[in-house]
C-alpha cells in the first residue's frame, strides 16, 4: 500500500494544516504497518505554474529550454506519485477563500487528459478512482455552520470537485476552523480536529 503525503502551507512549523496532515499520516502508518510513504512539500519545492510554453510542449512542440524541460519532468513525477498512491493526504489551508497557489499548480499537473480523466460521448470520465483522499483543512474563520460564510468557501468545495472530476469519490476532511479568531478558538479547533483524525483514517 502506498501513501502520498502532500503539504502546501507556507507557514512551516507554525502551520495548522501541516500539523494535522502529519497526524493523519501517523494514524495511517499505525493502521497499515509497512505502508510506503512518499512526501512532497509544495512550498519548499513547488511546480511552476502552467504557461503557454508548457502547453506548447504538451501539444508536441520541441523545446531546448532546460528549465522548462526539468519542470515538465518534475510534473510528470508528481503525476506518477499520485497515480501510484492508494491514500493521498493533503495539507490544504484556506488562503483568500481558496487553496494556496502551490497546491493549485500541483493539481494542474494531475489533471491530465488520458491519465486521470478522459472525454467521452457522455461527458468527462475520471480515471483515478479507487483512492482515498484525506484533506487536512485549516481556515482562519468559521464557514461550516454559516450559510453566508459557506458561500465564500472555494477551498474545500474546489478540492471535492476537482478530485471528483478525476474519479475519486472517497474524499474526507479533517477540519480546523476559526484558527485566526484568537488563541482559545485555535486551541479548540485543533483539539476537535485531532479527535477527528482517527475517525477519517482509511
Amino acid at each position: 500500500m502506498n501513501l502520498l503525503h502532500v503539504d502546501s502551507s507556507i507557514l512551516a512549523a507554525g502551520s495548522v494544516s501541516r500539523e494535522l496532515s502529519a497526524a493523519i499520516v501517523a494514524a495511517e502508518k499505525a493502521r497499515h504497518p509497512g505502508i510506503s510513504v512518499t512526501y512532497r512539500d509544495l512550498a519548499a519545492a513547488p511546480a511552476a505554474h502552467l504557461s503557454g510554453a508548457h502547453l506548447a510542449v504538451f501539444q508536441g512542440n520541441a523545446t531546448e529550454d532546460k528549465a522548462l524541460i526539468a519542470d515538465i519532468a518534475a510534473g510528470g513525477a508528481m503525476l506518477e506519485e499520485f497515480l501510484a498512491a492508494d491514500i493521498v493526504v493533503i495539507g490544504a489551508p484556506m488562503y483568500n477563500f481558496s487553496v494556496p497557489s502551490q497546491l493549485k499548480a500541483w493539481i494542474d499537473r494531475l489533471a491530465v487528459a488520458g491519465k486521470t480523466f478522459r472525454y467521452t460521448a457522455n461527458g468527462p470520465e475520471g480515471l483515478a478512482g479507487g483512492k482515498t483522499v484525506i484533506i487536512a483543512s485549516s481556515r482562519g474563520s468559521i464557514y461550516g455552520d454559516n450559510p453566508a460564510m459557506l458561500a465564500l468557501d472555494h477551498q474545500e468545495s474546489y478540492l471535492r470537485t476537482v478530485f471528483g472530476f478525476l474519479g475519486i469519490t472517497d474524499v474526507r476532511f479533517v477540519r480546523a476552523e476559526g484558527v485566526g479568531l484568537g488563541p482559545d478558538q485555535r486551541a479548540k479547533a485543533l483539539e476537535s480536529a485531532h479527535a477527528d483524525v482517527l475517525k477519517v483514517a482509511a
